[in-house]
């Protein structure tokens, strides 16, 4: 939930020390339009914008709907001034969350031509102060969250296993967490997967490997342990990476590379 802090210091941002374009009289109304086909998201950042102004906020679709160019996406009412005071921060986070959400979603449906079950998961590769924004994009678009930070789950990478070696990893941090905790281990060799399992691994993550290697490595891990497969996978990787009967695929150009959708606000009733 955003905070009355961050919408502030988002619109101050924007405002800087004196705007004498926003210096416009009277009521008026306003709606985002997109100009593209894509996955609408990040409407409650916006509404939150909005509210914070005392302009009145009406959707015209929700999250995770499919918008077409020329589409109305939301509408406001109320004094001009403060409308055009919120209007590039609403467009520039709904923008941004339609991107990841529309990303999310050509990703999803890459993966269900070759697989029904395997999932699409975004990183902790997001932006500084907008995670809760992109990560509900990802949802909205069909995908997972994975872990929303560092006290979710138990990640077990590669200096841990420098320096503790991998089943000892495993102990130290198994010892520390919750029985309800998931631990998952990050392994760069499919040989490495079912000594992962061996060790206690939920989740035994091939990281940086080509499909071929990822497969290999799922062929390996005990029933019951989920593989995910991870390390610079592109759109275009998907259906490769789908056919390998890995259980997750975890994408970080999810949330750092996808393209903005582009939206027009106008004012006034057009």
């Amino acid at each position: 939930m955003l905070t009355d802090a961050q919408v502030e210091s988002w619109l101050v941002e924007d405002l800087g020390h004196h705007d004498v374009t926003n210096q416009v009289p009277g009521e008026t109304t306003g709606r985002l339009v997109a100009k593209e086909a894509g996955v609408v998201a990040g409407l409650d950042a916006a509404e939150r914008v909005f509210d914070y102004l005392d302009i009145g906020f009406e959707t015209l679709v929700v999250d995770g709907e499919r918008v077409d160019g020329g589409d109305s996406v939301f509408r406001v009412e109320g004094p001009a001034r403060e409308i055009l005071r919120g209007e590039r921060v609403a467009v520039n986070v709904v923008g941004h969350a339609s991107g990841v959400a529309t990303r999310t979603r050509q990703a999803v449906d890459a993966a269900r031509e070759v697989s029904d079950t395997v999932r699409i998961a975004c990183t902790r590769k997001t932006t500084p102060g907008l995670r809760g924004i992109e990560k509900r994009a990802v949802v909205a678009g069909g995908g997972d969250t994975h872990r929303l930070d560092l006290s979710h789950m138990v990640m077990v990478k590669d200096n841990h296993v420098a320096e503790m070696g991998l089943e000892g990893a495993v102990d130290h941090f198994r010892e520390r967490v919750s029985f309800t905790t998931k631990v998952e281990v990050e392994v760069e060799r499919p040989d490495d997967a079912p000594r992962a399992a061996e060790a206690g691994a939920d989740v035994v993550l091939l990281d940086n490997l080509p499909p071929e290697a990822v497969e290999r490595g799922v062929e390996a891990l005990p029933e019951g342990v989920l593989a995910e497969a991870s390390g610079g996978i592109t759109l275009a990787d998907v259906p490769a990476y789908a056919s390998t009967g890995v259980d997750v695929i975890s994408m970080g150009s999810l949330t750092h590379s996808a393209p903005a959708l582009d939206f027009s606000f106008r004012t006034g009733g057009v």
